[in-house]
């Protein structure tokens, strides 16, 4: 396994000497900061040689990144993004599509493109103001010129600007906007064919077709499924910034999800999602109080090892998490590794999905590029 967890008094050379593997590509493999401090249990990615991925077979990865990502992060990335989902565009109550706030999208079409990386435009209901609004959803559908306006905006932007993709995130639609939604996907998907572009929508982590709640009545995936060319099944945030601590992609809850959504859309079309985060939470946790920071992979690891936290992993979840008190106050910290990757990925292949979608690439994470080609082979295009 190229996978090795952190022993009582390991060090990077150590490691090194141990494994046959040179301490500078440690260091880079594992984005490590000098004086290349280590947490006990912390799962380190050993680069090696390897003739042909694990799995043998080629997948369709996605990545969502926002127009402001750091040129480094982003030229880092797209080698191993067969689309770049451009994080997002709104739109009026008129139909009228808001472009991204203060930032050019063009830049990140440019560099897709560059990379054979797929641009995919992202519309999302962001009113002028740039905050969700599910009303507007429902505004939208009952108006259909304020529809077929927006329809045609969306074409004629992504004709001008080089994009090759829609994806249609749109979360808490109403359960009584359900049917009218399905039918403007459908309008949008005849719109996309026509014009030699591909549709994607992002739903809910459902497990059971009539699943209650705002975030899941709004979505019929069996419907969606048979538009569109691919689904991203949104699996992650179970622990989430307002939630109490946990895992934020638990596999089991994972796998669940999963069984359900290949008995409602082809598998071939399904994009498992895969959380690019960590959350840190204070202790003791109040309910409408208590709020999570978001932060990224490599720093929660940087920060466990700062602290001198061990590093556990929940093996039914199969997440790390660590505790660790500062000025007084105790914190739990749930994140992603290349442990908990890997049993993403194991899934993506036992399940014969498409590929995955990344939520998302502004904190770059080398470790987990390197376990994905591990595992499999990434489609590119060639633009």
């Amino acid at each position: 396994m190229a996978i090795y967890v952190v022993q009582a008094g390991d060090s990077v050379d150590t490691i090194a000497q141990n494994t046959g593997v040179a301490v500078e590509d440690i260091i880079f493999a594992n984005q490590l900061l000098y004086p290349y401090r280590l947490a006990l249990g912390q799962a380190l990615w050993l680069p090696e040689e390897q003739n042909e991925p694990e799995f043998g077979r080629t997948i369709n990865t996605n990545g969502y990144a926002y127009p402001f990502i750091d040129e480094y992060v982003l030229a880092q990335s797209l080698p191993y993004l067969s689309s770049l989902s451009i994080f997002s565009y709104g739109f009026t109550p008129q139909g009228e599509l808001v472009p991204p706030s203060f930032w050019s999208d063009e830049p990140l079409i440019a560099a897709a493109l560059a990379a054979h990386t797929r641009p995919v435009l992202t519309l999302t209901p962001f009113g002028p103001d740039g905050m969700f609004n599910n009303n507007l959803i429902s505004q939208v559908l009952a108006d259909d010129a304020a529809r077929t306006r927006l329809n045609t905006e969306i074409v004629s932007v992504m004709q001008a600007k080089g994009y090759l993709g829609l994806d249609v995130d749109f979360e808490y639609i109403y359960a009584e906007d359900r049917d009218s939604f399905t039918a403007w996907v459908g309008e949008l998907a005849e719109a996309m064919h026509a014009n030699g572009f591909t549709i994607s929508v992002a739903v809910a982590p459902k497990t059971y077709a009539g699943q209650p709640g705002l975030l899941y009545e709004g979505q019929d995936y069996a419907a969606l499924g048979a538009l569109v060319d691919y689904v991203l099944v949104m699996t992650y945030e179970w622990g989430y910034t307002y939630s109490e601590p946990m895992p934020i992609a638990p596999l089991n809850w994972v796998r669940r999800v999963v069984e359900y959504a290949v008995t409602e859309i082809p598998a071939e079309k399904i994009d498992l999602g895969i959380a690019n985060y960590a959350y840190d939470w204070t202790l003791p946790y109040v309910k409408g109080e208590t709020a999570a920071r978001s932060f990224g992979i490599v720093e929660a690891m940087q920060q466990a090892a700062e602290v001198g936290a061990e590093i556990m992993f929940d093996e039914e979840a199969y997440s790390p998490y660590y505790n660790y008190t500062a000025g007084g106050v105790e914190h739990e910290v749930w994140f992603e590794d290349v442990r908990s990757l890997s049993g993403k990925l194991a899934l993506i292949d036992e399940f014969g999905l498409h590929g995955g979608g990344w939520w998302q690439i502004m904190r770059l994470f080398r470790a987990g590029w390197l376990t994905l080609v591990s595992k499999f082979s990434v489609a590119k295009g060639d633009f």
